[in-house]
């Protein structure tokens, strides 16, 4: 008699992932502006604030999921196998992510506002924190590399949400930051390199 083991395996998470990041991260283009918002042919003058903001919030949400989704992918290579409650977690930050088109469509249309911004910064916090989080599961509690990196963008996706209250147009130059975060991995890894020498 054999005995199912407790463990789930996470390369069945990470099909279900793949397709959640895909049509999450192709989403994000939906509230561009289309051709039959122009009543006449459009200028150059009419393109710029059409596109200006919905394109910038499209640009900082795609780079911002791909980052996500490459740590998620390098996490689930860690961690082949995932108790119940990790699972559960990774569920959580997908959706989190499957969010993502709603809160960056209404980023991109106001994106001025301090409470829009606050609310956009807040589901990337939520995002990152969950990240960090099964980071640090993954690793049982060690502080290695990638878990610094994951805890970087928390610190400064929380930060942005913050400064989002009183200045939105200076949040996302915080939130842009968080594309450092890799290099804050390989100075981390380079420093462990150092000490094993």
């Amino acid at each position: 008699m054999t005995h199912e083991s407790p463990l789930f395996e996470m390369r069945r998470l990470e099909a279900l992932s793949n397709t959640i990041f895909g049509v999450a991260m192709t989403m994000l283009a939906y509230d561009l502006p289309r051709a039959s918002q122009f009543t006449t042919v459009p200028r150059w003058g009419d393109l710029l604030p059409a596109y200006e903001a919905r394109l910038t919030a499209l640009m900082l949400s795609f780079i911002i999921a791909g980052l996500f989704w490459f740590s998620h992918h390098r996490r689930l290579t860690i961690a082949p196998h995932g108790t119940r409650s990790v699972v559960f977690l990774n569920l959580l930050f997908l959706m989190s992510i499957v969010v993502m088109p709603a809160t960056n469509s209404l980023y991109g249309s106001y994106s001025s506002s301090s409470v829009v911004a606050a609310v956009y910064g807040l589901h990337l916090a939520i995002t990152a924190t969950l990240n960090t989080t099964l980071w640090l599961i993954a690793f049982q509690g060690r502080f290695r590399p990638e878990f610094l990196a994951a805890a970087t963008s928390t610190i400064i996706f929380v930060s942005g949400a913050a400064t989002a209250l009183d200045s939105p147009e200076t949040a996302k130059y915080i939130w842009f930051l968080a594309f450092g975060s890799p290099a804050v991995m390989n100075l981390a890894r380079r420093r462990e390199q150092r000490r094993q020498q």
